[in-house]
């Protein structure tokens, strides 16, 4: 074994990982059978948005301590593969493990003693135990003496990664009784405190870690329905309720998704004791889009979407990231289109937007801010918006990004009202 580290999937996960582990003088390898990712990655290029690792990734190839390669054959030349793998869920709330038994599959030939396997992306209760079980079936080896299996899950922020890999607590849940140790070298070298425990409280962590921010999210968004229901502003409602009170903490709406809230959650409902409750928090959050579409439509004359340019702004599942997966922004659009509407996105951040801001925002009826980009919080975005929109223009904002605390307004209203609060003298 004349590698340290090799990485599985190099996506959003595992490359800012491999990248981690090679800057911490690891000598690594990042697999992946995405010939345009290897080959950008070759080339010196970052497939995404990640704030640091280009630099990162130059000096890791110059001194030889990073590669990348399409062959996965090439990973069991390293003591502690990482597996970095695509875990969706089927319709019928199920696990998809097909991504990781294929790898598995591949590595079967070439594993021996003393290899490590380390699951890191989200995985459902057992599957710790499903591929230790599976590699002792296969190979004969017995895991935690002659091989080590962990769940190390992953529990880094979009964008954030290299302010909190070296930081945030790394829970280890080693399968048998040598493998916590053992998965944990590598992870030591980035600096943050080691927590060992067993493999199933490690799966349940992180799952539930995500399902608690689902479901946080999911009560703010019920409250902004509700509001709309009686007449009422959320924002109002959310302030009364946190505002000097040691029991508040309501969070503020918005559009609640990505690829691991909207998809986690069926981890645990696969086998839930008490299904159904988090299939409610999920409706709830993926019923934001026809919120607002029904809102629109209530606000615009004639009650019809039909023919009305409806501007779409952002397209990533969360702020200042370029992350499209599994955004509530595509069915927003669906939605319009299904009314007949005509629509038109743009984000600053994303690959797939074609159109400018003024493209997109020019003589539309209504304007929808899909995703809290920090470049909405300008309050001479808004007065932009205003201008270049159709006269009376609806703007939805439930994420509050230009603070006038109303998730439906008139454009020009709120910017007016805008320029009168940061006008000199105005008192806030």
């Amino acid at each position: 074994m004349d590698l340290d580290v090799a990485v599985v999937g190099i996506g959003r996960v595992g490359l800012p990982l491999a990248l981690a582990f090679a800057n911490q003088g690891l000598r690594t390898v990042g697999v992946d059978n995405n010939a345009e990712i290897v080959s950008a990655v070759q080339d010196g290029r970052m497939p995404f948005e990640e704030p640091g690792a280009e630099e990162i990734l130059e000096r890791v190839q110059g001194d030889g301590s990073f590669r990348v390669t399409g062959d996965v054959a090439e990973a069991a030349r390293a003591k502690h593969i990482v597996l970095t793998l695509g875990t969706p869920s089927f319709s019928h709330i199920e696990i998809d493990v097909g991504q990781i038994r294929s790898v598995l599959d591949d590595l079967l030939p070439h594993l021996r003693e003393g290899h490590c396997i380390v699951l890191r992306s989200t995985i459902a209760p057992g599957t710790t135990e499903f591929v230790a079980g599976y590699l002792e079936m296969h190979r004969g080896f017995t895991v935690g003496r002659d091989l080590f299996v962990a769940h190390v899950p992953e529990r880094i922020a979009a964008s954030r990664f290299f302010a909190e890999i070296s930081t945030l607590p790394c829970i280890v849940g080693g399968y048998g009784e040598g493998s916590g140790e053992v998965a944990a070298e590598p992870f030591r070298a980035l600096g943050a405190p080691i927590v060992q425990t067993s493999p199933i409280e490690a799966e349940l962590a992180k799952i539930w870690t995500n399902i608690l921010r689902y479901t946080m999210f999911a009560l703010p968004n019920r409250l902004m329905m509700e509001c709309e229901q009686y007449g009422a502003n959320v924002f109002e409602v959310i302030d009364l309720i946190n505002r000097d009170y040691p029991r508040g903490g309501m969070k503020l709406p918005g559009m609640t998704a990505g690829t691991c809230l909207r998809k986690d959650f069926t981890f645990s409902e696969e086998r839930s004791p008490a299904p159904g409750m988090l299939l409610a928090v999920s409706r709830v959050n993926e019923s934001v889009p026809l919120f607002l579409v029904d809102g629109l439509k209530r606000r615009l004359d004639n009650g019809t979407l039909r023919g009305r340019k409806i501007a779409v702004l952002g397209l990533a599942f969360k702020g200042d990231t370029d992350d499209e997966r599994d955004s509530l922004s595509f069915k927003l659009m669906r939605l319009l289109e299904r009314e007949l509407a005509l629509v038109a996105a743009h984000d600053p951040h994303s690959p797939s937007s074609t159109l400018t801001l003024a493209e997109s925002v020019a003589d539309a009826d209504a304007i929808v801010l899909a995703t809290n980009h920090s470049a909405w919080k300008d309050p001479a975005v808004l007065a932009r918006i205003a201008d270049l929109a159709a006269p009376g223009a609806v703007l939805a904002d439930p994420w509050n990004c230009f603070g006038q605390d109303t998730v439906f307004g008139v454009a020009s209203e709120l910017a007016d009202a805008g320029a009168a609060a940061h006008a000199p003298g105005a008192t806030v």
